[in-house]
């Protein structure tokens, strides 16, 4: 069902996901993650089983007034909400995200707090919008004093359920947190969802310009960042950890030790796909094609497989050694 917000024509979407090790010592079964992710006491927590363990939390808001990131550094104030949420996939890959979508243009004045809340995830310019300025400028790496921050919104609510009572603190591996940062624009008439462009920064920042129809809601675009961000941040920790490993150089089981961790907790999270939206699926198709996602991770799981089963092959004693 499409959100109040989702009927509010749009031109410029923006959000950032943030993506982490859950600090448990095992992954939490689906009663707990909804207790997890409980953050509102009037909405439930989703949760599913199929194709694998899945948990949303209800959006919470964020009200906001103040300048849109721009690449001219023009000054746009705008006011509004910032919707986020937290999920859980497999019990233990957390994830936040905030997102807010802003129209061709608003009220010259500002309005009542109603009027905002009465359009969740909104956030309404005063006068007219340049949308493709406000796009590049929220790409930037760091947001310029004054100007909406919606990283830091994602931030504050994941650094809150890392520190659940809930959670023992005790992860398993170690592991860096990502950050994916998109932007979408409406895409021409006629054409379907692209990918315009998908980058690797420094300290863990992707970033990711889309173009999709009038009619996407934020919860498609929300829900296709978070699994984009998912399966890079699930890339990213097995290239780490076999890196760590030093397998290849190594003594074996040295580095099967090393990686038992990924075999336990991260091999079978890998499904893309598994919940984005059916009109928004296709764009996994570019990113199979480059960089080649699933190619990676296939090959970094096979040399995992191939030294696991090169320790379980019994050592034979070469019958020449043999002392008589």
């Amino acid at each position: 069902m499409a959100a109040p917000g989702d009927a509010v024509e749009w031109v410029v979407m923006c959000g950032e996901v943030r993506t982490a090790l859950l600090q448990h010592a095992q992954s939490l079964p689906g009663a707990a993650a909804a207790d997890l992710l409980q953050l509102r006491g009037d909405e439930r927590v989703l949760v599913s089983e199929r194709p694998n363990a899945y948990a949303v939390s209800a959006d919470v808001l964020t009200g906001v007034d103040c300048r849109l990131p721009t690449s001219s550094g023009a000054k746009v104030r705008a006011v509004g909400t910032v919707a986020a949420r937290a999920v859980l996939t497999g019990g233990r890959v957390l994830q936040s995200g905030a997102v807010f979508r802003s129209p061709p243009s608003g009220p010259d004045q500002r309005q009542p707090w109603g009027h905002y809340l009465a359009r969740p995830g909104v956030v309404e310019p005063f006068g007219k919008l340049t949308d493709r300025s406000v796009a590049a400028g929220f790409l930037l790496p760091t947001p310029r004093p004054g100007e909406l921050d919606v990283g830091a919104i994602s931030e504050r609510l994941l650094s809150r359920l890392l520190r659940h009572q809930l959670l023992d603190q005790r992860a398993p591996f170690k592991s860096r947190r990502t950050r994916l940062r998109w932007v979408a624009l409406l895409a021409p008439d006629g054409e379907g969802p692209s990918i315009e462009r998908f980058t690797l920064a420094e300290d863990g920042l992707r970033t990711v310009e889309l173009r999709l129809p009038a009619g996407t809601g934020s919860a498609a675009a929300a829900s296709l960042c978070e699994d984009l961000a998912l399966h890079d941040w699930l890339l990213t920790t097995l290239v780490r950890m076999v890196e760590r490993s030093r397998l290849g150089s190594a003594d074996g089981r040295d580095a099967v030790t090393a990686l038992r961790p990924a075999v336990d907790h991260l091999l079978h999270l890998w499904m893309p796909k598994a919940r984005a939206d059916r009109a928004l699926g296709p764009l996994w198709e570019v990113l199979e094609r480059e960089p080649g996602f699933t190619r990676q991770w296939q090959t970094l799981v096979q040399r995992i497989r191939d030294q696991l089963a090169l320790q379980a092959i019994p050592l034979r004693r070469d019958p020449a050694l043999t002392i008589r």
